[in-house]
């Protein structure tokens, strides 16, 4: 399919993407502050700059872009420039799964959550979280606790 926007305008709609407090993230972060629960976001001291960070629980939470981190169900590679955005979207993918296995050898417990699960069930994907905290909270840490699919 033909890329119905000139070069200029597609580049400048792309760069205008946000990494950090994307609208998901922020809904995610209010609702989780909503319901007492305190954390860190975009914390660069950690490795992998977690969008969602509790160190006194050692749990990190990624909320991963069906686009940006190649969603096998919803990620479309753009055909402009192909090669690149392949390229682009596989290093993201190793760069993911190399701070999921840092955060293991660490001891962490890492929640990755995909777009597509928040937007579908937003209050589901939530729950799962608020439940996993409340775990961490009260039976001790969970060692490799990885939930990537949500659902």
């Amino acid at each position: 399919m033909a890329d119905n926007l000139s070069k200029e305008v597609r580049s400048r709609n792309m760069s205008a993407i946000r990494s950090t407090n994307t609208k998901l993230e922020n809904r995610f972060s209010k609702a989780l502050w909503h319901k007492g629960i305190r954390f860190r976001r975009n914390v660069k001291s950690l490795y992998g700059k977690p969008d969602i960070a509790i160190k006194k629980y050692k749990l990190v939470i990624f909320i991963d872009s069906c686009f940006w981190h190649g969603c096998k169900l919803h990620c479309r590679i753009p055909n402009t420039n192909r090669e690149f955005w392949e390229n682009k979207i596989m290093r993201n993918r190793l760069r993911d799964q190399e701070v999921s296995e840092y955060y293991s050898r660490m001891d962490w417990n890492i929640v990755r959550i995909w777009e597509h699960s928040l937007k579908l069930d937003f209050e589901y994907a939530l729950e799962k979280v608020s439940y996993i905290i409340m775990y961490l909270k009260y039976q001790g840490l969970v060692k490799g606790f990885d939930t990537k699919n949500i659902k």
